[in-house]
């Protein structure tokens, strides 16, 4: 990114390495403060055209928009009294803009303005050739300058308009809702790979949770399709309006590529993703590479296989609906999935918690079922009915993990290091606990989702010891749960992936996906068939427990069902 302000729908971006305000008569004085106001009067024209046409009076905005920053410069300046006087214009007298426009109507826009920032999705950048530099290490600082003098200018003019001090003052976030420390990293890319060298990676992220987001798209449709082409030759890009995430999902290092216009869900992969740093980025490829907002006019998503690289490169059309953050987290656990296939992993789509009992049991408990089923809602009913019994919970994995052979034992580790969940998934205090931490997206909608930190690296890259594997049933009026008693009675229930979809995804209704994973083994089914039975028939070997549990969630919308169900949960982990 070359320009100082990038403004794009609402995403905005501020880099600092290109312009730095220390004053409030820098700030108002610059070119993109200018930018923002023709932004916001553009914003004024559809939502308010009655006080547009009192600022504008049928002036353009080329000619109104210097006016008003003259204003605004002699607002700061000088009192009430002086800033409405007229001023002599070639012999005649001329009123000022502000008793022109009137003060209750300046007063109405000023506050307006600020409401209209605030709820833009605003991110500072700084870009650094050292991993040492000065920059590197103020970049909070600089960031948090921002943030005061924004709030400064907001309060010097509404003190000045309204004529008064104000009795309360709220610290909210005026400047960013966080910030990013840029660094070109040379990592070993070749042939087709070479151009990505150009595209910054994140090193550093700061965030001032909570954090609110407001995505037009609140749901993900379409699936993820595998094409025979590579995606490298159709990617359009200008490396000044693209930024890299380094993610270690799992033990993989996936590089997710990102254009600006959805920073926002980029910069919420921190809360999900541990970031690489510097020195792992440098000493080898990534197994991954996911490209976002790829401008090939294509509307697709689709991931390839480059065998003579060994990457799988994942690509996701430039759109609309793609503001929704699950359509980059899916495609980069969709890139996790078939490369884990191939290593001879299995992917689970589906939770695992260790659940430690006050006195001293363990157990590692593995809930598998597609969106909706109830793995989130089935771990908060147990950590609610067990208060008494539970030391702790933690979390291996909330979404996505795998399965693979140690010897002849199955063992589980996960992908995230957060979670993505619905909010009305989640026990209703768990997301004011965690508040501080956590993103939100669009919370006071249907389907609203919050995304927070939830395990270390170091757990959900350790192998996990696996107690019981439950099928998550949302669809069938039956209560507690049930275990199969051999693979080929539990075989169907797990590889059909049936739920009742409540509209969280495009779907709705019974469906059926295979092994409950579109994120992968759906399309790499005949691969995934031979692993699974490897698997499965290793867990039935060391007499794991293999079965399902009824969640209901997808009947009439009565819970008691999940009650059941985590109370029998519960008891065979107080009794074996």
């Amino acid at each position: 990114m070359k320009e100082a302000l990038y403004m794009k729908n609402r995403s905005v971006v501020i880099n600092f390495s290109a312009a730095y305000y220390q004053t409030a008569e820098e700030l108002v004085a610059s070119k993109e403060f200018s930018m923002f106001l023709t932004q916001y009067l553009e914003h004024l024209a559809d939502t308010n055209p009655n006080v547009y046409q009192q600022v504008v009076k049928g002036e353009s905005l080329d000619n109104i928009v210097p006016g008003l920053v003259s204003m605004v410069k002699i607002l700061m300046v000088l009192d009430m009294e002086e800033a409405l006087k007229p001023t002599v214009v070639h012999n005649s007298i001329k009123p000022s803009l502000l008793s022109s426009i009137g003060c209750d109507t300046v007063l109405w826009v000023v506050e307006n303005a600020y409401d209209y920032w605030r709820k833009l999705e605003r991110f500072t950048c700084v870009h650094t050739e050292s991993s040492s530099s000065i920059q590197s290490a103020r970049f909070m600082e600089t960031d948090q300058k921002l943030n005061t003098l924004v709030l400064s200018v907001y309060r010097l003019l509404e003190e000045k308009l309204q004529g008064r001090k104000n009795n309360v003052y709220r610290q909210m976030n005026a400047g960013s809702n966080g910030s990013l420390v840029l660094r070109t990293y040379n990592w070993p890319a070749t042939g087709k790979y070479e151009m990505l060298r150009k595209i910054p990676f994140i090193r550093t992220v700061m965030l001032r949770t909570p954090l609110l987001l407001y995505p037009k798209s609140n749901k993900r449709s379409g699936m993820f399709t595998e094409i025979q082409k590579n995606p490298m030759d159709t990617f359009r890009f200008d490396e000044n309006h693209w930024i890299c995430y380094p993610a270690k999902i799992g033990s993989l290092l996936v590089h997710i590529y990102f254009h600006q216009d959805f920073v926002s869900s980029g910069v919420s992969l921190s809360n999900l993703f541990e970031l690489a740093t510097e020195s792992e980025c440098m000493r080898k490829k990534p197994d991954c590479i996911a490209l976002f907002g790829n401008e090939d006019g294509k509307d697709e998503t689709t991931f390839y296989h480059d065998e003579e690289n060994d990457i799988w490169i994942g690509s996701v059309s430039y759109a609309p609906r793609i503001e929704y953050f699950g359509y980059m987290k899916k495609m980069a656990l969709t890139l996790h999935n078939v490369c884990m296939m191939k290593m001879g992993w299995l992917p689970i789509h589906g939770a695992m918690v260790n659940v430690y009992l006050k006195n001293g049991k363990k157990k590692g408990i593995v809930m598998i079922g597609d969106s909706g089923a109830g793995k989130s809602e089935t771990t908060e009913a147990l950590r609610g009915l067990g208060n008494e019994e539970i030391a702790k919970i933690d979390v291996v994995f909330d979404d996505m993990g795998s399965f693979h052979l140690e010897g002849s034992k199955v063992v589980a580790q996960g992908t995230e290091t957060g979670a993505f969940v619905r909010l009305d998934d989640l026990d209703k205090g768990t997301a004011y606990r965690d508040m501080e931490r956590s993103i939100f997206m669009n919370p006071e909608s249907s389907n609203a989702r919050v995304i927070l930190p939830s395990s270390p690296y170091d757990l959900i890259t350790t192998n996990q010891t696996i107690d019981m594997v439950l099928y998550a049933n949302n669809y069938e009026d039956k209560r507690g749960m049930h275990r199969f008693e051999d693979l080929e009675e539990g075989k169907s229930t797990f590889l059909e992936g049936k739920r009742m979809a409540l509209g969280t995804t495009q779907e709705k209704g019974l469906s059926k996906t295979y092994f409950a994973n579109p994120f992968g083994p759906m399309q790499q089914q005949n691969l995934c068939d031979g692993i699974f039975e490897k698997m499965f028939n290793a867990l039935y070997a060391s007499d794991v427990y293999v079965g399902e549990i009824y969640t209901n969630l997808g009947l009439s919308g009565d819970k008691s069902g999940l009650q059941v169900g985590a109370a029998e949960l519960l008891k065979y982990i107080r009794e074996n």
